[in-house]
């Protein structure tokens, strides 16, 4: 074999296991928004979707976790049941839909925060703190809009205090637990 057939076959093996670990992180993502634990009315239920966006940011990096992310949006708004409450379409462009649609900022975030001249862990720490934030900004305007015209009237405060305050914690607590994790399973798979 020649250097070149060498070099354009391990580039096809590297695609592949690209290909498959983005996979890996679609099912997670999905697996992540069936597990739930209801809240009482009017608060949206919590999920482990948050979790599985870190983990996939942290384990594949910023371009391929925004083709994950991208993917596992279309499977839902293709109408594959990869929400919460085995739920698709209905979840996407129903009001918690921009939640869902504001994933896609946190890893642009991580990637802006990356170029910072500070430690990786620290500016890792900043992007995804500072992508959740804007996906919960994103997630929250489109509540209002969506809730105002299905329910009536309801300010950007009330609907953080329903949608954002109570799982502030939690998707901190998920952060922690994906930067725990993202590192060991890196290591064991041998993913660069």
């Amino acid at each position: 074999m020649s250097k070149t057939e060498v070099t354009k076959e391990k580039k096809s093996v590297d695609v592949g296991k690209s290909v498959a670990y983005i996979a890996i992180c679609v099912a997670l993502m999905a697996v992540c928004a069936w597990l739930t634990v209801p809240m009482p009315a009017p608060f949206v239920q919590f999920t482990m979707q948050t979790f599985a966006v870190f983990f996939t940011i942290l384990l594949l990096g910023e371009k391929r976790a925004t083709i994950a992310i991208a993917a596992y949006v279309l499977l839902g708004l293709a109408g594959v049941p990869v929400f919460s409450k085995f739920t698709a379409t209905s979840a996407l462009l129903g009001s918690t839909g921009g939640y869902i649609v504001g994933f896609l900022f946190i890893p642009l975030f991580s990637f802006l925060a990356g170029l910072l001249p500070i430690n990786k862990k620290v500016a890792q720490i900043i992007g995804l703190s500072a992508g959740l934030v804007v996906c919960y900004a994103f997630g929250t305007a489109w509540f209002v809009v969506l809730y105002t015209v299905n329910n009536g009237g309801i300010s950007f405060w009330q609907a953080l205090t329903l949608c954002v305050i109570p799982y502030i914690l939690p998707d901190a607590l998920k952060m922690a637990l994906a930067f725990f994790l993202a590192p060991k399973i890196k290591k064991a798979v041998k993913l660069d």
